[in-house]
């Protein structure tokens, strides 16, 4: 790198960095440089976009970067399925609970469970995801009755942790005074699970997750304020490319008639 910078310097003729024992620090002329090449990445990111926007045919790579529990408890199936429909058309998935940057095309979808979605995104919202209170058979028995929070806040709780503050539960604990009950955290909702499921303490999980689990008991309802939606975004340069727009409404028209087993009602 430093090698580098000095060649440029000698080019151009100009000092880019002023050099230290504290390191570098850019000179005015390094930081309009740095302007410059900034536009310029933009420039280049846009025309790929572009240029990608351009295909007219559902074949190609598609990145799609989603949860955990989504691609565990939901996706894989569905995944599956879109493959044997266009077999064409190559995914790439991503499992991260953080949003990638789709302007610099770190990813070309993002399927993720959120109540505000980007402003300089689109997409849609397919269907709500409910949440409720589990907890296994070995901590509350078959037929447990908790007929109010206050009984639940007597158990132990298994809680999100710190990379998972921007999910509704996190601020819904507070909000229950359920801090005190929490013992055990975990960044991920699968591993949120595998805490219930362990008998380490009940916790507000997703009900699609949760319901298909035999070891694990409904203590509640769906709780409204933990509700979120279920969003399939894209970049709006990629809204017309064809392998994209198959992906778009492909998990529309097959999660759409689970919005039932979604959002927790019965069936």
């Amino acid at each position: 790198m430093f090698r580098r910078i000095g060649d440029i310097e000698k080019r151009m003729g100009v000092k880019l960095f002023e050099r230290s024992r504290r390191g570098y620090r850019p000179t005015q002329s390094g930081e309009e440089m740095a302007s410059a090449a900034l536009r310029i990445e933009e420039e280049v990111m846009s025309a790929a976009r572009r240029v990608a926007g351009r295909d007219l045919k559902p074949a190609g790579a598609v990145w799609i970067t989603t949860t955990d529990s989504l691609l565990a408890g939901l996706m894989s199936p569905l995944l599956a399925e879109f493959r044997r429909q266009y077999p064409d058309i190559t995914l790439d998935i991503a499992v991260s609970h953080q949003l990638f940057n789709l302007t610099k095309r770190e990813a070309d979808v993002a399927i993720r469970p959120t109540n505000n979605p980007p402003e300089n995104l689109v997409g849609r919202r397919v269907v709500d995801l409910g949440m409720a209170v589990y907890g296994a058979r070995s901590l509350v028995g078959d037929e447990p009755v908790f007929e109010t929070m206050e009984a639940l806040r007597q158990l132990p709780w298994v809680g999100p942790g710190a990379h998972l503050t921007d999910l509704p539960m996190f601020d819904w604990m507070i909000d229950q005074n359920l801090e005190d009950q929490c013992h055990y955290r975990v960044d991920s909702v699968s591993g949120i699970l595998a805490g219930a499921r362990a008998g380490i303490g009940v916790a507000a999980l997703p009900c699609y997750l949760a319901s298909q689990k035999d070891d694990l008991v409904q203590l509640t309802d769906p709780v409204p304020e933990l509700t979120v939606g279920l969003w399939v975004l894209m970049h709006p340069d990629l809204r017309d490319v064809a392998r994209i727009r198959c992906l778009l409404d492909f998990m529309t028209e097959t999660i759409r008639p689970q919005a039932d087993w979604l959002a927790g009602r019965p069936l």
